[in-house]
């Protein structure tokens, strides 16, 4: 006995160390990027800036808020995210919902033929014909309606609601419950864990997607955030500016490029930051429900 408590302390000497230092090791690159957000950029070239920031300044955010199209950017973003998720869920809800009702016909052939889509690809530029055809590569809802479904997202919620018990369901039909109502007021409450889980999948997707934006988006003015900062970017880099060469060592003095990237950076990754935990709790029992039972 005595020695099982001696190695119960040490086992716990040993994972309070090791999962310190993993939390430091995890954390450390955020902090990293947030201290040299708030550091001078010309200061932070010469190195030594780790824990705080040794010449404290607001003019990497004052920059990269400069140009009024970031505004519009972020609104474009926020927007798209909400949609986003709204829309997928409900879609995938919709789909999930009655794949998982063991009386629909043909319910395996359909989940087949949603897994045998994701099996091929036409590529970028078959897929751009289609966008213009449907003529979403100037429309707001480029962000929102090709990405609606999602065969991931449909296979864990299709799982989860497995879980559900089907007498419930059949409870309801009896009372005179119609499928919609059923859905909504009874497998939708008893699913919030793959709700919320699946709603930080979308939502994290739809934030910091530049890729659409970038190579499908035809007017610049429904560039997201994330797809015009790297522009910004791209542009606040020394080899691109045309200004002369004493405004770009004046510039140097102030901020420079990897700088301005952290502010950045920080800009796109906070409202992720703050969300995260409200959905934390229901992160991990969403994924492992809806992945295993089934």
């Amino acid at each position: 006995m005595k020695f099982t408590t001696r190695a119960q302390k040490i086992f716990q000497v040993f994972n309070t160390v090791f999962l310190s230092l993993f939390g430091f090791i995890t954390l450390f690159p955020f902090w990293y990027v947030l201290v040299a957000s708030f550091n001078v950029g010309s200061d932070f070239t010469r190195g030594g800036v780790y824990f705080w920031p040794r010449m404290f300044t607001l003019e990497n955010y004052e920059r990269a808020f400069r140009d009024p199209r970031i505004f519009a950017s972020l609104g474009v973003s926020v927007s798209r995210t909400l949609l986003g998720v709204l829309l997928g869920l409900v879609f995938t809800a919709l789909i999930a919902y009655a794949v998982s009702v063991e009386t629909l016909p043909g319910r395996m052939g359909f989940t087949f033929f949603f897994y045998f889509t994701t099996i091929f690809g036409g590529g970028m530029i078959p897929y751009y014909i289609l966008l213009r055809d449907l003529g979403l590569t100037k429309s707001f809802w480029l962000y929102v309606i090709p990405s609606v479904y999602s065969f991931f997202n449909f296979l864990l919620m299709r799982t989860y609601f497995q879980t559900i018990p089907a007498e419930l369901r059949e409870s309801a039909e009896i009372d005179g419950a119609g499928h919609v109502r059923v859905l909504f007021q009874i497998y939708a409450p008893l699913s919030a864990p793959i709700i919320a889980t699946l709603a930080l999948f979308i939502g994290v997707g739809h934030w910091n997607d530049w890729f659409t934006g970038a190579y499908y988006q035809s007017r610049t003015a429904l560039f997201p955030a994330a797809t015009l900062l790297q522009k910004l970017l791209r542009e606040s880099s020394p080899s691109s500016m045309r200004e002369g060469q004493e405004t770009v060592l004046e510039t140097m003095r102030t901020f420079t490029p990897q700088s301005l990237q952290m502010a950045f950076v920080m800009i796109l990754t906070m409202p992720i930051v703050i969300v995260y935990p409200f959905l934390q709790k229901y992160y991990v029992k969403g994924v492992m429900i809806g992945a295993v039972k089934g």
